[in-house]
């Protein structure tokens, strides 16, 4: 596999993850601890397995993960810019729009749901059996940072907010040990902390 490239997951969902892994069957995707791939890819030039490998490690920050592929460069940028789903917003994303649900029946849920939803802060009832918005509520305003219930009432409306998209941030060539920065702003300092997302 003579390319490595190290992709950063934004708004990163399992589902969605899994429909690029199947489009990229040809190559494969390491998500894991980012301390265990640091140690792997090399840390420096003295641990390294290949010559400017350790160079990748400086960017295993955050939600990570490393692509390697046999694509070229300008196949894999291509698809990835161009690679963009919306999706259910989670807590501490920004709201992108105002959200106000108007008083009345709420008939797609059962009578069962009705105190989850006040627990979420909905003002609900029950009225003749079905779940009712007894006032109109305000869920969000346009920028908001979403609280973990503003993300559930949501998700619970089918409103979706987030954006699903991976970008590539550098790249490695196994054949000449070239390494190319293919984003501004993105590498750090140092290449301790932050351990990452799991394995998925």
């Amino acid at each position: 596999m003579p390319r490595s490239k190290r992709d950063k997951k934004e708004n990163m969902r399992n589902n969605k993850l899994k429909d690029v892994r199947t489009a990229w069957k040809h190559s494969r995707f390491f998500l894991g601890k980012n301390k265990v791939m640091m140690i792997a890819l090399g840390k420096g030039p003295t641990d390294e397995y290949k010559d400017n490998l350790h160079k990748l490690s400086r960017f295993l920050r955050g939600e990570v993960g490393v692509l390697f592929t046999n694509k070229t460069k300008e196949e894999v940028k291509e698809y990835f810019s161009n690679f963009k789903e919306v999706d259910y917003a989670r807590a501490g994303n920004q709201a992108t729009m105002a959200v106000t649900l108007d008083e009345g029946p709420l008939e797609q849920f059962p009578h069962s749901m009705e105190p989850q939803l006040r627990q979420l802060g909905l003002p609900t009832a029950l009225k003749k059996g079905v779940v009712t918005l007894i006032k109109d509520f305000e869920v969000c305003k346009d920028g908001d940072t979403l609280t973990p219930e503003q993300a559930r009432i949501l998700k619970f409306f089918g409103i979706e907010m987030a954006e699903f998209k991976l970008s590539i941030k550098c790249m490695w060539n196994s054949e000449t040990g070239d390494f190319e920065k293919l984003t501004e702003g993105e590498e750090d300092e140092g290449i301790e902390e932050d351990d990452g997302a799991e394995s998925e």
